[in-house]
């Protein structure tokens, strides 16, 4: 006699049932009696309904000791597998076996309905399995909200079931209940669950080998004819020895500065009782910068030579801004160091009671690899132009940067007064200077500076020095130099250490389109396809095909600075490579070096003092994008600071520790 089942109740039916409501042993619910689950919470009354003969009852008693009140697909989801192969029987009466290690498909949705009751599975409602495809033999890929089931390609052929197979209602079976629900009780113990991952990041080409290089045609290209060459002058100098006047009279004589703008910069600096700063202004534009006068960030302008469209470069002096330099200076072609001559001034800038910062500068930029240097001996009105003094700051200055690495030849000295436009752009007019002095003005000093070399021959190159967002060049905008290599418009890029790929849209070099840029210009690029988190100052954006390594642990040659405190392993300090800036410590001293033979000696250090160089090996905080020195110089540079000054300089000569994006992306794959 066939007698019709509820909503609740379940497909088996057990010959053997207890009479009255019965308490669900988990949520404490009283159910009727003709539930063999449990309404709310789908647990199963009596677990011996599933086994079929003497032999699985006893065994039912037993595990019923050990999961009392757990149901079967909570049960199935945490016992182990056995080892025993089980016969598999489906709704449609196709029979396979199956052994201990082979997978069967099955859809989330055949599951729910199984388990779950008619009404419960409503007002859940879960989804079931939508979009199947055999992209893998052996595996099926499906949706974020689906399950995917591995098939073991060993089993037996004649146990292979199609997808379209499962899936029944569970309603619409009338036989063959007990052991459909067995099957997918077993099926549960070899579920796997993925998900495909959301915004996966596009798998990059593993890297090619730098020799394999060849630059394209256009970028052999003679320079642009509408643009001269670049040429990025860097000024630098202690605080107050008057590099930002320097910086706005030139531009003032130049014409590169409006005269309403310099009336406006007159009379506010006069309201608030800071007259002499009205070309400094020109520089010192944010309101930070006026109020404290001086210069806290690296100023950026532009004027033309005879040979060079110029990028001067204001950096500012004070020493609890010197990052702020050397992410700015690392672009530096030549430099213009400013000494105060002024009695006093000049002495506090070589350090007389510390190191000054016209030392410190001199140290950075020849670090930079500047070998080009134009000393500026400024405010000569304060000591009446007097020759006597300007040799004496010629002879102590000259001393010390002999010290530092630069030629003499390399080193040109101009007496000038920024204030009084004196030896700027013109020859020198006044005849307490003239009867004297013979040399060549600034502006022609700069215009004599030698050629920068610029190398396209080797793949892209550009450290992003800043991140900006403008209406002319899009949200997503980064300024930096070419260091090597060219790029161009509407060419792909790729964004490190990050791994992104961008669109290059738009290219400026001082308000100007173009369509391409080399090496040594100074740009600022728009970029598209990329998200603004992604990009940032201390990145690099390099050629798709040849990535820039990116590192996390690395092997220096150090040139420590006049010190007082010796140098230990686990010193934490600020490591700068170009525009990167990360914490750092010193895991150890690897050798001491010999100054003279570059040598290294046998004995390994303790500690390191003044004036010695050694190699360190030193762990980084986080990844940056870097070179070994002899690799690429610009990527190769490193300065290591301490408790607000420079302590050593020097180079890498070994990434210890290196991962490139594209084997990065594909261990991910």
């Amino acid at each position: 006699m066939f007698v019709p089942k509820t909503d609740n109740q379940s497909d088996l039916e057990g010959p053997h049932r207890n009479s009255g409501p019965w308490l669900c042993s988990i949520c404490s619910r009283q159910n009727d009696t003709s539930c063999i689950s449990c309404e709310v919470c789908g647990v199963l009354r009596d677990l011996s309904l599933y086994f079929s003969n003497a032999n699985e009852a006893e065994s039912g008693a037993k595990r019923r000791n050990k999961h009392s009140g757990v149901s079967v697909l909570a049960r199935s989801l945490f016992t182990p597998s056995g080892p025993k192969s089980k016969a598999v029987v489906f709704s449609d009466g196709f029979r396979g076996n199956k052994n201990a290690t082979g997978h069967m498909q099955a859809s989330l949705g055949t599951l729910h309905k199984t388990y779950m009751t008619h009404k419960l599975c409503h007002n859940i409602g879960l989804k079931s399995s939508r979009h199947l495809r055999k992209d893998i033999p052996g595996k099926m890929v499906m949706g974020d909200d689906d399950v995917v089931v591995e098939k073991d390609t060993s089993t037996d052929p004649s146990s292979s079931v199609k997808l379209e197979e499962l899936g029944g209602n569970s309603s619409s079976v009338a036989a063959n209940t007990q052991n459909e629900t067995l099957i997918l009780d077993n099926e549960l113990q070899h579920l796997s669950i993925e998900r495909k991952p959301k915004n996966s990041k596009a798998k990059i080409k593993k890297p090619v080998p730098v020799s394999q290089y060849k630059p394209e045609p256009w970028m052999l290209q003679g320079k642009d004819l509408e643009m001269p060459r670049q040429l990025n002058l860097a000024i630098v100098g202690h605080v107050d020895s008057g590099k930002s006047t320097l910086c706005g009279r030139l531009l003032h004589a130049l014409g590169r500065i409006s005269k309403k703008q310099m009336h406006k910069n007159e009379k506010e600096a006069k309201e608030k009782g800071k007259g002499s700063f009205a070309y400094a202004w020109a520089m010192d534009e944010s309101a930070d910068e006026r109020a404290r006068g001086i210069t806290m960030n690296v100023g950026v302008a532009y004027f033309d030579t005879k040979n060079y469209q110029v990028v001067m470069l204001d950096s500012p002096g004070h020493k609890d801004f010197v990052p702020n330099m050397i992410s700015g200076v690392t672009q530096a072609d030549a430099a213009v160091l400013v000494v105060d001559a002024s009695l006093g001034s000049f002495e506090s800038g070589m350090g007389v009671n510390g190191v000054g910062q016209t030392k410190e500068h001199s140290q950075l930029i020849r670090s930079f690899g500047v070998e080009d240097l134009i000393v500026a001996v400024n405010k000569m009105d304060s000591v009446e132009y007097s020759a006597e003094r300007f040799n004496y700051v010629k002879s102590q200055l000259g001393i010390f940067l002999r010290s530092c690495g630069y030629k003499e030849s390399a080193i040109t000295w101009v007496p000038l007064s920024a204030m009084e436009n004196e030896n700027l752009v013109t020859a020198v007019s006044d005849t307490r200077l003239s009867s004297w002095f013979h040399g060549t003005c600034l502006l022609e000093a700069i215009d004599s500076s030698a050629p920068p070399h610029r190398d396209v021959s080797r793949p892209l190159r550009l450290p992003i020095c800043d991140v900006i967002s403008s209406h002319v060049l899009g949200q997503v905008a980064v300024c930096g130099k070419v260091v090597c290599g060219a790029i161009r418009s509407d060419s792909k890029v790729l964004v490190m250490p990050s791994g992104e790929l961008a669109t290059v849209k738009i290219i400026e070099r001082d308000s100007s389109r173009l369509s391409s840029a080399r090496a040594g210009d100074n740009i600022a690029i728009g970029l598209q396809g990329i998200d603004p988190i992604h990009v940032m100052s201390g990145g690099v954006l390099c050629h798709p095909d040849y990535p820039v390594s990116v590192a996390s642990s690395l092997e220096l040659k150090i040139l420590v600075l006049d010190i007082t405190v010796p140098i230990l392993p686990g010193l934490q300090f600020e490591l700068h490579v170009h525009h990167a800036k990360v914490s750092a410590s010193l895991v150890r001293i690897v050798s001491l070096l010999d100054q003279k033979t570059g040598k290294a000696s046998a004995k390994k250090p303790r500690m390191l003092t003044a004036k010695q160089a050694a190699i360190v090996e030193v762990k980084l905080e986080r990844e940056v994008c870097v070179e070994e020195f002899g690799t690429l110089k610009a990527l190769g540079r490193a300065f290591l600071r301490s408790q607000g000054s420079t302590v050593a300089v020097g180079v890498v000569t070994r990434v210890v520790q290196v991962q490139v994006q594209g084997e990065r992306a594909e261990h991910a794959c």
